[in-house]
């Protein structure tokens, strides 16, 4: 086509864009009003996805540091792990440490001021490499292989107010803190919070009589992608004959998480969407309004040679402009709101502008546009489809 053939296409175009505009400026407090409707929307539906995300993500990193670990348990009606099922577990490829522990329940006490302090706690038997992969010091050191020291973790120093270089007594064994981990919150392989950890030396001679074996054993496993075929060949090597151990796979918590959370997104995006239906209603009504009150002028458009199509392009037009606008604006809003109420209240503004969180402020955006097109499309039809004759003989 040659640029003098599409040179009038354009023009023609452009009159449309320009008259839609033109009519939007005419009603200006309908448009302001029309255009809150869609603004409250897309400000309830982004924001109510962000939160859900925001949540999701909150959590999900409270549970990054298990997800790539199988807990392996003794069967029902088993007492213990034996060290020949650990040594099949090292047989396994794609593992990158194998961490036995064996625990036991104990009531500590420590004298202060002439004052005892007592705490139900849990005693671990941890050798000192392994307990750094699970868990970081906040205070002092990680207690020497074959010492009778001990580590506690945060839940503990601050009920009892211990810092390192004070000693505990558990059944009338003197202890020596030396360490106090780092606060790392539910976990599903050991509860570094509340638990007391010990060489191996040290735990046998709390506990003398204790049986033989592991009451738990750790696997962290190299690749995620991974664990459930480092899983099921832990069970084909161990459980041949009759079932000796349970596994469970900790990624299993966080992919229920992702559900849960997925669904909590939807519900709440849900409950924003019905703010957004209030809009597409106001403008129907600004639409229809615009309709009635311009009928004379659509019937001069057609006597002078105007088509349905061009009818129907204008008045689509506006309710575009319209849904652009006001969920442009919208969009900052949702932003600039989410922020803040992060930096006050949460104090952490990095979940905001994550991929997903801005999926949400994207789709609360389209969301607006939609509704603004569904809203003006039967009000454009109507005026597309009166006759000139009758729109000019309207009074």
């Amino acid at each position: 086509m040659k640029i003098t053939e599409r040179l009038p296409s354009m023009l023609k175009n452009n009159m449309y864009a320009e008259l839609a505009k033109r009519n939007l400026k005419r009603q200006s407090v309908r448009t302001i009003l029309a255009a809150i409707g869609i603004i409250i929307g897309v400000i309830a539906i982004s924001s109510m996805g962000i939160l859900g995300n925001s949540l999701k993500l909150s959590v999900t990193d409270s549970f990054a540091d298990i997800g790539d670990k199988l807990v392996v348990s003794p069967a029902p009606g088993e007492d213990y792990i034996t060290d020949r099922q650990v040594d099949l577990m090292r047989k396994v490829g794609n593992i990158e440490s194998i961490i036995p522990v064996s625990s036991s329940g104990e009531v500590i006490e420590y004298r202060k001021d002439g004052t005892t302090f007592m705490s139900y706690v849990s005693v671990y038997s941890i050798g000192k490499d392994d307990l750094e992969k699970l868990a970081k010091l906040d205070q002092g050191r990680y207690f020497k292989p074959g010492s009778t020291d001990c580590v506690v973790g945060a839940s503990i120093a601050s009920n009892l107010e211990l810092t390192p270089g004070q000693k505990i007594e558990i059944d009338n064994t003197k202890l020596r803190v030396v360490g106090i981990l780092r606060e790392r919150g539910l976990g599903f392989d050991i509860n570094t919070d509340s638990g007391v950890f010990t060489s191996a030396e040290m735990y046998d001679k709390l506990y003398p009589d204790a049986d033989e074996g592991y009451d738990t054993v750790i696997v962290i496993v190299k690749d995620i992608d991974k664990i459930d075929e480092v899983a099921d060949e832990i069970e084909e090597r161990i459980n041949k004959k009759e079932e000796l151990v349970t596994v469970f796979a900790t990624n299993l918590i966080t992919e229920s998480l992702d559900d849960v959370f997925k669904s909590i997104s939807l519900f709440l995006m849900g409950i924003g969407s019905i703010s957004l239906l209030v809009a597409g209603v106001s403008i129907l009504n600004v639409m229809l309004m615009s309709t009635m009150e311009r009928t004379k002028e659509i019937g001069i458009m057609k006597a002078v040679g105007a088509s349905r199509k061009d009818i129907l392009k204008m008045f689509l037009l506006e309710a575009l402009f319209l849904g652009v606008i006001a969920s442009t604006a919208g969009a900052i809003l949702t932003i600039a709101g989410s922020y803040l109420v992060m930096a006050l209240v949460v104090k952490n503004t990095s979940y905001l502008f994550t991929l997903s969180s801005m999926f949400y402020v994207m789709e609360g955006f389209f969301f607006g546009i939609a509704t603004s097109l569904v809203g003006g499309m039967y009000p454009a039809w109507k005026a597309s489809r009166m006759k000139p004759l009758d729109a000019l003989r309207y009074e």
